[in-house]
């Protein structure tokens, strides 16, 4: 039977908002798929934002292959990027495994194959928040410095005396960026309710200071008055800048000294 035209249109506009529908659906996996959450922890090796997304073919390979099952996949609607791997440091912290499985497992390069040696993971950095750490309101606690894998590296201890009596050290810990992996295994044992250290993608929480800025520690050579490198006088004497420009500098390794 041929429809009429009220059953027509009836059908017509139960597809057009079915299509609505399913478009609006689509447009948002594509575009959760193509931004990544800024505070997501990623395995070892893995690439910097898009190139990662890009590649990341969110086959499971990884979370298969992590012995240690610190690997979960992204899931839509509770978090971004769904099918992407990631861990939390406090329910489960990278491992450090020298032979590593996540990476070898993964088939698109998502998880750089180059990564050769787990002491240069960069999956983060740890911070601390001294407001709540116990070793820094004055307790002993040195757990986030006994499980770093890289202990006396990664984490350090620093010990300052106690203002009103003189005697007693605090025993801090310290977190050297540069050697820190964020494996995790600090936030995992933090003995706090709620981790005083934590693990965060480097790229929230270190700055950078700019190829403008000329730093004057550690340069051996000559500071002029504009701060640029000074130039000799041809005879070879430096002409009348000499004795000034000896002046500036040794002012300037003075201030090195007290620094």
């Amino acid at each position: 039977m041929k429809p009429t035209r009220r059953q027509f249109f009836t059908q017509w506009a139960q597809a057009a908002a079915s299509g609505a529908v399913a478009g609006t659906i689509w447009y948002q996996l594509v575009t959760a798929s193509a931004q990544a959450d800024p505070a997501m922890v990623r395995p070892p090796g893995a690439r910097e934002g898009k190139d990662f997304l890009a590649r990341c073919i969110k086959c499971g390979s990884c979370v298969t292959d992590c012995p240690f099952q610190a690997l979960r996949l992204a899931r839509w609607g509770r978090e971004n990027t769904p099918g992407t791997p990631f861990f939390v440091p406090r329910e489960e912290p990278c491992h450090m495994c020298s032979d590593l499985p996540c990476v070898r497992a993964c088939p698109t390069g998502a998880l750089d194959p180059a990564l050769r040696d787990i002491n240069d993971a960069d999956m983060g950095v740890a911070r601390i928040d001294q407001q709540s750490c116990l070793a820094y309101l004055g307790l002993r606690c040195e757990v986030c410095y006994r499980v770093c894998p890289r202990i006396d590296t990664a984490v350090t201890l620093r010990y300052e005396s106690q203002e009103r009596s003189g005697n007693y050290a605090f025993v801090l810990p310290v977190v050297h960026d540069e050697e820190c992996t964020g494996c995790g295994m600090c936030e995992h044992a933090c003995p706090t309710d709620v981790a005083a250290i934590r693990v965060l993608p480097r790229r929230l929480v270190t700055g950078r200071v700019g190829k403008h800025y000329r730093l004057g520690r550690g340069d051996a050579g000559q500071i002029s008055r504009d701060f640029r490198p000074a130039t000799p006088h041809p005879d070879g004497s430096g002409g009348g800048e000499k004795r000034a420009l000896e002046q500036l500098n040794k002012g300037a390794e003075l201030y090195d000294d007290e620094r």
